[in-house]
């Protein structure tokens, strides 16, 4: 059976072509978007709509409440059985997202050390006391390729990197596997590049949209459904400006301005992180990017 991943940098069309990838090929998609887990994020995250998904099963959408956290190590297991479960009736999947972690972490044998409370307590000490910003800049010096998978705004990964290094004794991105070690080592990776500036005015053109349908009303509705009480699901982008604004930090242009500018950020680091995976066969928007992936195949 096929297991054929579509990554690549936010708004770059992967949804869409992720739905005629598995009419193409008889299969279901399973959603690889840390943030599209959520029930009830939906315009913020751009969920794909039940119309748009044409009648085609999607997985790992909307399973957990906004005040629930997501881990990779729950990821991990549940995307596994659900491609098992599928695989087990005779049809393909398709993953299709752009957090880069979660795709590795179902594709490759990909280990999470345990936590330590101890550590755990000492390094979120030492964030209380310093602040988010030293926490970024020791992680910078001990891995500077974690620090670039990593926003700096993101506190809780920050720290969890580094109780890893602390753990191991080695950086926290040692601990991903080598590109030989895998679970599916028949997957197939398909990348969706496009040029930096066409990638920006298509990012200001969606926040645009998403404000303009009502992203402001979406996260006051989730402020009442507990998305203050969940550690990640406040966090995501356009959700954690809007709840700066809704507090009266900032105006409502501020942060629009500063979700369209995080977003490209994002991007930037989605980029990275994709680029050093030589398992990814890169498309660009002058290919046909379906005839492409099929040819392939």
């Amino acid at each position: 059976m096929k297991l054929v991943v579509i990554a690549g940098a936010t708004a770059t069309g992967k949804s869409a072509l992720s739905v005629q990838l598995a009419q193409a090929i008889n299969a279901e998609i399973i959603n690889t978007d840390s943030m599209q887990v959520y029930r009830g994020m939906d315009i913020g995250t751009a969920k794909i709509s039940f119309n748009e998904r044409q009648g085609i099963t999607h997985h790992m959408l909307d399973v957990l409440d906004v005040n629930e956290d997501s881990t990779v190590a729950w990821f991990q297991s549940a995307a596994r059985a659900v491609i098992d479960e599928i695989h087990s009736r005779g049809k393909n999947v398709v993953m299709v997202g752009g957090t880069g972690l979660y795709i590795k972490s179902v594709i490759d044998e990909l280990n999470f050390p345990d936590t330590d409370p101890m550590v755990r307590h000492t390094i979120n000490k030492e964030a209380e006391e310093q602040g988010i910003d030293a926490m970024y800049e020791r992680l910078e010096k001990l891995d500077p390729a974690a620090a670039i998978a990593i926003d700096r705004a993101n506190l809780r990964r920050i720290i969890r990197a580094l109780e890893v290094i602390e753990i191991t004794g080695k950086p926290f991105t040692a601990n991903l596997p080598r590109e030989e070690s895998v679970r599916y080592p028949d997957a197939r990776q398909f990348g969706l590049v496009m040029d930096r500036e066409h990638l920006s005015e298509r990012i200001d053109q969606r926040v645009n949209q998403m404000f303009e349908i009502g992203l402001v009303s979406e996260v006051q509705k989730l402020t009442s459904a507990g998305l203050l009480q969940g550690r990640t699901a406040q966090r995501a982008l356009g959700y954690s400006q809007v709840l700066t604004h809704l507090q009266g930090d900032i105006s409502l242009d501020a942060a629009i301005e500063e979700t369209k500018r995080a977003t490209r950020q994002y991007a930037r680091r989605q980029e990275t992180w994709f680029s050093r995976d030589s398992r990814i066969k890169w498309i660009s928007p002058r290919q046909d990017r379906l005839e492409t992936i099929m040819e392939s195949l």
